[in-house]
């Protein structure tokens, strides 16, 4: 277990490639997975590794996010003392808006007992042991460290995401660039970073006099050449939620029992917000193959290759095809839906017929009636 550690996690993310799916919402809470948020994986990463205090930096449209994550219970963070903190002050119409949120809350970060922090984003989905990440930062005896990837698909996945250049023999970064996809292979920014607190709040002063430094994170690679950061190799399963494709491919490999087992383990749980559900009911005739499928749902239909959220109504008839389908959602009598997002509380009409494909999947936003 990690101890003097305290964890930030900045929601300031890339949603130019995902907006029909963050209009209202960001992308820490977009359902995945059936019944979990992309938020869920690093929280419970977080709490698995020990960690009690935990800071979530939200700049906007958090209503969902602060309805899921609540005071923390789920993962055993609603404490008298540390505990889960949310912060969002609609700065998003501020230049460098995460940076100046993290300024605004330096009472948080101050008062904090922990020496150390945990800088994160939401969107890289793993089940990671954090316990050995610290390890290995502690034993470098570097400023920083940084957690990284190696992908051979770099041209298809992890598009905008920051690329690292490290030295094989000292494990030391020396470089950094963005993923624009023109090569397969890349070292991929996991935007985990891992230092002690007074540098936090050194990098986080230096933000506030550049006003034309973007992200948080490109004043921490601006100091590349006045800290020592060291670069942490993962070697587990990954993907990064940042494109409609991303996450209907996402979606898609945790059909994949590899895939499922190396997220869902029994020694590192994933922790969700409980609803307390009757279980789904499956009535006679429907046919249900290789599909996950959440609590309170009828299935009378037919469903295959697919995800199905919560609440989720199939009449008689009905037939869905690689599919990702949210909660509260009903889809009437021979309704035909195949490579289909389907958003919250969409009422979808007998006899209508959606179809996009893998590459580029139909995504139906939220409170729409299909007729």
């Amino acid at each position: 277990m990690i101890k003097d550690y305290m964890a930030i996690i900045n929601l300031d993310e890339n949603e130019n490639d995902i907006r029909s799916l963050t209009t209202n919402r960001p992308i820490a809470s977009i359902p995945i997975g059936s019944r979990y948020r992309v938020i869920d994986f690093m929280l419970s990463n977080i709490v698995n590794s020990g960690i009690k205090n935990v800071g979530i930096f939200s700049s906007t449209n958090s209503r969902s996010l602060t309805d899921h994550v609540g005071t923390g219970k789920a993962w055993d963070l609603n404490r008298k003392i540390d505990g889960l903190f949310l912060f969002n002050h609609g700065l998003c119409d501020f230049v460098n808006h995460d940076s100046k949120l993290l300024k605004n809350n330096m009472e948080y970060i101050y008062r904090s007992s922990s020496e150390n922090v945990i800088l994160t984003s939401s969107y890289m989905v793993c089940n990671m042991d954090l316990t050995e990440v610290v390890e290995a930062h502690e034993a470098s005896g570097a400023d920083m460290t940084v957690v990284y990837t190696e992908t051979d698909h770099a041209d298809a996945e992890f598009l905008n995401c920051y690329t690292l250049d490290v030295d094989k023999r000292s494990g030391r970064l020396k470089g950094v660039g963005k993923n624009i996809g023109f090569g397969k292979k890349a070292n991929i920014c996991m935007e985990i970073f891992i230092m002690k607190k007074e540098q936090l709040v050194d990098l986080i002063y230096k933000s506030a006099h550049n006003i034309n430094s973007g992200s948080f994170y490109n004043i921490i690679f601006n100091e590349l050449y006045n800290l020592e950061i060291n670069a942490y190799r993962y070697q587990g399963y990954v993907f990064c939620i940042n494109t409609i494709s991303s996450y209907y491919k996402s979606n898609m490999n945790m059909l994949d029992p590899e895939v499922s087992n190396a997220l869902f383990r029994s020694d590192r749980p994933i922790y969700t917000k409980i609803k307390d559900e009757p279980p789904t009911l499956y009535v006679k005739g429907c046919t249900v193959t290789n599909s996950l499928i959440a609590d309170g749902c009828v299935i009378r239909g037919s469903v295959e290759n697919s995800v199905i959220g919560r609440y989720v109504e199939i009449e008689d008839g009905v037939s869905i095809r690689n599919c990702i389908i949210l909660q509260n959602i009903r889809i009437h009598r021979g309704a035909r839906l195949s490579n289909v997002i389907v958003d919250k509380n969409v009422d979808i009409d007998s006899g209508t017929e959606l179809k996009g494909n893998e590459t580029f999947p139909l995504v139906i936003e939220k409170k729409n009636l299909f007729k």
